[in-house]
Parts: structure tokens; C-alpha cells; sequence
């Protein structure tokens, strides 16, 4: 078989997790005709410390010298204890201490000029997984494998010009990334890629958005046209609810890629809301596993499913501390393009709207964003076009996002009024409802209090803890 494996920044966050992560591919990688191609994302919390840093630039130096320091004791601790071969751990001393010298004369640079780029802040955040693949590369070769540590931009990655969201030019990405991966795996050696970062068509470095190791796989898989793609982090896999919310809350054996995508859009954090894409024309299949508990199955990602996978309700996610704006004005009724205008307004001002919601009369339009958009959104509103086509906007800045989703609904009578009569019955109000006609998905916002009990009640009522 041929295997993309993605690991997540927490599989490789200390020496004896990359030694882990090490054995697991030489075990794979024996395993007959295994070719085994690895996608690396950063150490957990280091793209975090790093996109934090710009915003401190124009006084905080101390901050700088802090997390560089830091960030230098982590991986060279790493290198320290999970390389045995001194041959191979002064090679990986060299890289790790040149890459963080060369962040060191970025970040001062930005410093003195007191501002940053979008192309200079996606370059900045692309250190993380720089950092760690060179790493499990070197610990590869410590246990007797050959191996090649990669860039996205080096493995063939092209996208558009989209700093910190770029999107990827597929067709020619996939003609570079078998040029350049295929002579890699006649010649045994596994290709270990950075996650998350590519080059626009100029060779700038561009990053694909937070969570982008996963959409790396996928293109690659998609390329190379792989058998698998396994998702490896510190998880079992896609559960039925957050096992923090929900006690009996279990890993889901099969889903479809339309409810697994449902279900990345809406708040599981094991994926990038567009990494599926690439492999559902080829039909690759996704396993999201736990890197350090292999004997578990997890959760495999098809285009087909077997009938006892076929629910009615798969899971209910979440999204917690999110914002709702009311927009409404009689003049908004049967006024052409008044949508139009909201939206452009907040494209303009790069707001993500996260759900929608209109009202037949069309005097209000209902749209949910992230709280930390939040302020943006109602100044662009403010600006643009309250006192004009829109006469109120009002605020609740604290809601839920609470997604029902299995394909299972599909056509089935009675699923909404189900989930309402469990509302109900919590003494719950419900603010606003929001379903596409693929009846994947039913959506509806709660204040954020009553989130809990919302996700346990739902839970229970379409009895998911008794999933096999």
C-alpha cells in the first residue's frame, strides 16, 4: 500500500514521541510493499507563540528574545534525546539552530520596521513545521531508514497569492508533486513534507490556513494516488460529541466525506475544514487514528458505508463563543442586492460569516460570526451602510453553534421536530434555525450558556452512546 501519513503537532511535542513516531513508520514502512510518504506539522504551540508575536513588535523585544529562546530549548531538547547518532544529531543541531538564527533576523527586522505583511507574516509562520520535520527526518535515519525532509514549496505545492489562506493550483501542484515525490519512493527513501505551507507562482512562501497539514495530505495523496491518508494525533478519532461535554460520547466507526466535512466546518478540530476535497473525486480514504493507540481502527472517512454506519444522526458538534448580528430595516424589503451589499461589506473587510438566516418578510437578515471578528463586523456595519439600506443592528455576543449532522436525515420525517422537542424539554430558547436542502446538516444558535445541556439532550434523545 501506499500510505500518507499526516501527524498532528501534539504526536511530536517531546523525544520520546518522535521516537515513537520514528518506529511506527519503520514498522509500517516493513510491512511488504509499504511505501509510506509523511506530511509533519509544527510542535504543538509553536505556530500559536509565533502568530502572536507580530503584535507585539513595536515594543515588546523582550517577548521576542523569550520565544526564541524557547523555542531553540524545545526542539534542540527534542534532538538531544530522540537522535542517538551524534553523526546525525550535530546534522539536526545545525539545521534547527541555522532556521531559528534566520527567524531571529526576521523577527528583528520587523521590529525595527514596526509593521508587518501578509507575505512576510505567512514566511514568519512557516517556522513551525521548518522546525519539525527536518527533526523526524534525522530520527528516521537514527533507526536505519533513508529519508528526505521536504517544504511544501520544495514538494511541488503551488497556490494562489492568498497570504494565510492560500489556495492551492491543483492540477499543476499534482504534475510537481509526482515529479518530485515518485523518484523519492523507487529509491526507498520516505519523503517527509512540511504541512501547511506552500509558494505562490513568484516562489514567495505561502500558508494554507491554521490546520493546513491535513489539506497537505490530502493534495499529496491525491497526486501520488495513494491508497490511505491517515490522520495521526492523540485522538481515536471523529466522535458522536465533545467528550468533555458528553460523557458517553464515542468514536465513530464510518462516516461519509459530506458528514465528515459537515463535521470539520462545524467545530471537530481533527481536520481542515477543506482538506477532503482533493481525495473525494478520487475516492482515497481518510482513517483518523491515534498515533500512540495503533490496535484502534478510528474513524475511516469513504465513499461507501456499510448499512450499520448509515444513522440517522452521526454527531452533534459545537461551536462555542461565537457572536450574532441581527441586521433589519423596513427598507431592506424588496430591495434588490440588499444581501449583497451586507456581505460585500464584510467580504471587503475579510469577515468569515459562519451561518446565515433570513426572514421571509426579508426586513432581517441573521448572520453568525467568531467573537474575535466580532468588533470588525459591527464597525464595517456601522460604516458601510446603518442609517442607509440598514436602520438596527443588534448585538448577542455570546451564542452557540449547534450542528445535527448524518446523512441519514436525508428525507427522513420528524428529525427537526426530534431536535426541538429535546430543546424543549431543556427549557432552552432557540434564536435562530439555519438547514441546506442536502439535509445533512441542521444548524441553530443557542446562547452560549445552554450549550451543554443542548449537546448532552441531543445526544441522548437519537442515543449515540450506544454507537458499536
Amino acid at each position: 500500500m501506499r500510505i500518507v501519513m499526516k501527524f498532528g503537532g501534539t504526536a511530536i511535542n517531546s523525544a520520546d514521541k518522535v521516537i515513537h513516531i520514528a518506529n511506527l513508520i519503520k514498522s509500517q514502512n516493513e510491512k511488504g510493499t509499504n511505501e509510506i510518504i509523511g506530511v509533519i506539522s509544527a510542535v504543538r504551540g509553536i505556530t500559536d507563540k509565533i502568530s502572536s508575536i507580530p503584535l507585539n513588535v513595536k515594543s515588546d523585544k523582550l517577548s521576542i528574545t523569550d520565544f526564541l529562546n524557547n523555542a531553540r530549548h524545545i526542539h534542540l531538547d527534542i534532538i538531544e534525546q530522540a537522535i542517538k547518532n551524534e553523526k546525525l544529531k550535530n546534522e539536526a543541531r545545525s539545521v534547527v539552530t541555522t532556521l531559528i538564527n534566520e527567524l531571529k533576523d526576521i523577527l528583528t527586522g520587523i521590529l525595527l520596521l514596526g509593521e508587518i505583511t501578509p507575505k512576510s507574516l505567512d514566511y514568519l509562520m512557516s517556522f513551525g513545521e521548518r522546525l519539525s520535520t527536518p527533526i523526524v527526518s534525522f530520527a528516521l535515519r537514527d533507526i536505519g531508514l533513508s529519508s528526505e525532509y521536504l517544504t511544501g514549496k520544495e514538494a511541488g505545492i503551488l497556490t494562489d497569492s492568498n497570504y494565510g489562506e492560500a489556495r492551492p493550483l491543483i492540477d499543476t501542484t499534482r504534475l510537481r508533486v509526482v515529479h518530485k515525490i515518485e523518484p523519492l519512493l523507487k529509491l526507498n527513501i520516505i519523503p517527509l513534507v512540511t504541512g501547511f505551507i506552500g509558494a505562490d507562482q513568484n516562489g514567495n512562501t505561502t500558508t494554507i490556513g491554521r490546520g493546513g497539514s491535513d489539506y497537505t495530505a490530502t493534495i499529496i495523496a491525491s497526486s501520488i494516488n495513494a491508497d490511505e491518508v491517515w490522520f495521526l494525533g492523540d485522538v481515536d478519532g471523529l466522535m458522536t460529541a465533545d467528550p468533555k461535554i458528553v460523557n458517553d460520547a464515542r468514536v465513530i466507526r464510518e462516516v461519509s466525506f459530506a458528514e465528515a466535512m459537515e463535521m470539520a466546518l462545524f467545530g471537530a478540530k481533527y481536520m481542515h475544514p477543506r482538506a477532503l476535497e482533493p481525495v473525494m473525486d478520487t475516492k482515497i480514504p481518510v482513517r483518523i487514528r491515534n498515533a500512540f493507540r495503533l490496535e484502534h481502527q478510528g474513524t475511516v472517512i469513504s465513499q461507501n458505508l456499510t448499512k450499520i454506519s448509515q444513522k440517522t444522526v452521526k454527531s452533534i458538534s459545537a461551536i462555542r463563543h461565537t457572536a450574532l448580528i441581527d441586521v433589519s430595516g423596513g427598507g431592506m424589503v424588496g430591495a434588490p442586492g440588499t444581501a449583497a451589499k451586507i456581505f460585500d461589506a464584510l467580504a471587503k473587510n475579510r469577515v468569515n460569516i459562519m451561518m446565515i438566516s433570513q426572514s421571509p418578510s426579508e426586513s432581517s437578515i441573521s448572520i453568525v460570526v467568531r467573537r474575535d471578528e466580532l468588533d470588525k463586523a459591527i464597525m464595517t456595519l456601522d460604516m458601510n451602510l446603518l442609517g442607509k439600506v440598514v436602520k438596527r443592528v443588534n448585538v448577542n455576543n455570546d451564542v452557540a453553534v449547534i450542528a445535527v449532522v448524518g446523512s441519514g436525515m436525508r428525507g427522513i420525517k420528524g428529525v427537526a421536530a426530534r431536535v426541538f422537542n429535546a430543546v424543549a424539554k431543556r427549557n432552552v430558547n432557540v434564536i435562530m434555525i439555519a438547514q441546506g436542502s442536502s439535509e445533512l446538516n441542521l444548524a441553530f444558535v443557542v446562547n452560549d450558556s445552554d450549550c451543554e445541556q443542548v449537546v448532552r439532550a441531543l445526544h441522548d434523545e437519537f442515543e449515540l452512546g450506544k454507537i458499536d
